[in-house]
């Protein structure tokens, strides 16, 4: 790698200088809203969403910041991508305090968390799951292939995938998808599809990291809850024939892991 210039790495400050003044502003405000809700509790829920949007826009600015360091600079700005990264957690647990983290469980069970975000639309809450997933494929993508975060990424997209779900009202998305009469009828079949991929890939993801990298049972476990959850939404639908390919695929999954249990080479 060339070394680098003072007078890139002044060029570069400069360039940055304006997305680290907005992120700055933004970490400010978020210090505000959360010493406002400490003090009083009303609206957290929504509050708490406005934060994780809050979170995927410094997310998309830190990656900026790290284009400006391979543009400028010819070298991956590692420092910004990591604060990018944590940034993305920080969004997903805002979501997580306010839908839950379930990841097979029914509706019921966290159906008092969605209520208290009655007021965000249906488009809203699909467009944030967009954007939050759209941000996580901006920092995999920068970080690149032989990064050494590669498998703790699986963790993000999971988690994307239960916080996509958990913010959809099951009951009233169910009864939108079924009425093609309903304005926010291409919506609810959008959102339901991005849920189902999403939930997809997490079972595959965890499967992966349990078959290439950590052999460790609570991956495995993970990529069968994900199967199961992604199966009780099927059902929902009447996808009966997706469903019981979604079951098979679990209880394959299921059998390979007690084997591996057995023959001890899980842990």
């Amino acid at each position: 790698m060339a070394k680098i210039t003072a007078e890139s790495r002044e060029a570069f400050a400069v360039k940055m200088q304006p997305y680290k003044d907005s992120i700055d502003k933004i970490f400010e405000k978020e210090k505000n809203l959360l010493a406002l809700m400490e003090k009083d509790g009303a609206g957290s829920s929504y509050k708490r969403m406005l934060l994780a949007e809050d979170m995927i826009y410094v997310t998309t600015l830190y990656v900026l910041i790290n284009n400006l360091s391979v543009k400028i600079l010819s070298t991956r700005g590692l420092d910004a991508l990591n604060d990018g990264r944590k940034a993305l957690y920080k969004a997903i647990i805002y979501l997580e305090e306010t839908v839950s983290n379930l990841i097979d469980a029914p509706f019921s069970d966290y159906e008092d968390r969605v209520a208290q975000i009655a007021n965000i639309p249906l488009t809203k809450r699909y467009e944030l799951s967009r954007k939050l997933g759209l941000a996580i494929r901006l920092v995999v993508d920068a970080y690149g292939d032989n990064t050494k975060w590669r498998w703790s990424f699986i963790e993000l997209q999971g988690r994307l995938a239960t916080v996509a779900k958990n913010m959809l009202d099951m009951k009233a998305a169910s009864k939108i998808y079924f009425d093609p009469r309903n304005p926010d009828y291409d919506t609810a079949v959008y959102y339901f599809r991005l849920i189902k991929k999403l939930l997809g890939e997490a079972a595959d993801g965890y499967r992966d990291r349990y078959e290439l990298s950590t052999r460790r049972l609570d991956d495995i476990r993970l990529g069968i809850n994900y199967l199961v959850a992604l199966r009780r939404i099927q059902l929902n639908l009447g996808e009966s024939e997706d469903a019981e390919e979604t079951k098979k695929k679990a209880v394959v999954w299921k059998a390979k892991m007690d084997s591996d249990q057995k023959k001890g080479i899980s842990r």
